[in-house]
């Protein structure tokens, strides 16, 4: 079964590549996405309840990823917060869960990780 996503992430190309791959393999529906922290957060805010997981990239355009996984604490118990990111250090993935963030993947090293994640939330939604 599909699931709603969305995509918090500055690189046309890497939203472009996530959102081919988010689809034809991990069967999630893109609904929408943001290159920048306030046009995240705005999204997020007046579509609380239009997504089952955000996919946050932490450096972006303007602003951070993790101010938009701190704006999405209020979420519903099954919606889903994961940063996609190429500084998955200790220190990151630490700050990130702290802030309510239910999964954290490497871009360069985590991506068959991030799609059994998808797979799982997938069965759940069956």
């Amino acid at each position: 079964m599909t699931f709603k996503t969305y995509l918090v992430e500055d690189s046309p190309v890497i939203r472009d590549n996530l959102v081919g791959f988010l689809e034809d393999i991990a069967h999630a529906e893109v609904v929408a996405h943001a290159s920048t922290e306030d046009e995240a957060v705005a999204w997020l805010k007046s579509h609380h309840d239009q997504w089952d997981i955000a996919i946050i990239d932490l450096f972006l355009e303007q602003g951070n990823g993790l101010e938009v996984v701190g704006a999405c604490r209020g979420r519903s118990l099954d919606q889903k917060v994961v940063v996609l990111t190429n500084y998955a250090t200790p220190a990151m993935r630490a700050r990130a869960k702290a802030l309510g963030a239910d999964a954290f993947f490497d871009k360069s090293a985590e991506i068959d990780e991030l799609v059994e994640y998808c797979e799982r939330l997938g069965a759940t939604r069956r």
